[in-house]
């Protein structure tokens, strides 16, 4: 995970021309920050392209560096501007000013690596700035004003607002594979789907592309019955109520799948809630994430998850979803 001392060892100037703020990390702390598991509060890398300023979740930021020569490739998509070396390693290069079709205000001149999906990308952006710690409640779904498929957030500074992108959707429409393994299902008996489709589940997803690949893979997969959310506080007042309602709990909500990345109320947050709550606390509770790398799922083990699964296995998750719901895999036993 990006700390501050690696930002300034690999060239990202965290410094930039703004004071700090409370809660803000910058170049020349060393401590870095250490953030309880279910807090729901995150850190971001503030970037900006052009007059615009995004962010970024540091846990999916393993590094920035500054500008590298790239190598073109052949028929590579359009936003990519080639492969660049680090480590030995090489990865691709988004360049997001035209990916967001944002005109530059000056020379792009650092690199975010990412690591998302268990895909590693860099992204080509102009200046890096600083580091804040943020609540989730703090972060606004962003306004209906046209096509928001690539930023999931706004975040109110004092004297700006800061785009939250949805960097999961960028590296699906790069790379066909996650696609394909979010909407490609194993063939289920009709006996699978019945018992599937008697089960109630609960989906929190902020990415408003991915909620609906999830949403239409589920359906297709058999479980019928399924409630979705962009946040996890809209899940949790859904959960909440069905908790006042009579009879088994299970009658009412059977597994919830929840994304750890979201405005108002992260996963981890509403995981904790739920298992803090009399009625909901033995309800099944899966994390579906890009965020899933070994200390995440440490955080997600801590409070009570019954299991985690890195985006975009949907396979592993329908499989998981079988074995908790039903106590065993749902298979055809002539295979």
């Amino acid at each position: 995970m990006l700390n501050s001392s690696k930002v300034e060892k690999f060239g990202g100037d965290l410094m930039a021309n703004d004071k700090p703020r409370k809660g803000d990390e910058t170049a020349g702390d060393k401590k870095g920050i250490l953030l309880e598991t279910g807090t729901n509060e995150f850190e971001i890398v503030e970037f900006s392209i052009g007059k615009v300023n995004y962010g970024i979740n540091v846990a999916k930021v393993r590094e920035v560096i500054q500008r590298v020569p790239v190598t073109a490739m052949p028929q590579a998509h359009p936003y990519i501007d080639g492969l660049f070396t680090l480590r030995g390693k090489a990865h691709p290069l988004v360049n997001l000013p035209r990916c967001l079709n944002v005109a530059s205000g000056e020379e792009a001149k650092n690199i975010i690596v990412t690591e998302i999906n268990n895909y590693y990308v860099g992204f080509l952006v102009e200046n890096v700035s600083r580091i804040h710690r943020i609540s989730w409640k703090d972060m606004e779904p962003a306004p209906e004003v046209g096509d928001q498929s690539r930023v999931v957030g706004i975040i109110k500074m004092s004297d700006r607002i800061v785009l939250l992108l949805d960097f999961e959707t960028i590296i699906a429409e790069i790379n066909p594979e996650i696609n394909s393994k979010l909407t490609t299902v194993e063939d289920a008996t009709e006996d699978t789907r019945s018992l599937r489709a008697n089960v109630h589940v609960v989906v929190a997803e902020d990415s408003a592309m991915l909620r609906d690949l999830l949403v239409t893979t589920l359906h297709d997969s058999g479980y019928r019955f399924v409630r979705d959310f962009g946040n996890g506080m809209d899940a949790w007042e859904y959960l909440r109520n069905l908790s006042t309602k009579d009879g088994p709990i299970y009658n009412h909500v059977g597994i919830i799948v929840s994304d750890v990345e979201m405005p108002k109320m992260d996963g981890h947050r509403l995981l904790k809630l739920v298992r803090d709550n009399e009625r909901l606390h033995e309800v099944p509770f899966v994390l579906f994430s890009s965020l899933i790398s070994e200390e995440m799922r440490l955080k997600g083990e801590s409070l009570g998850a019954s299991g985690q699964i890195s985006k975009p296995e949907i396979n592993q998750l329908i499989a998981l979803l079988d074995n908790l719901i039903f106590g065993k895999p749902l298979k055809d036993p002539n295979e």
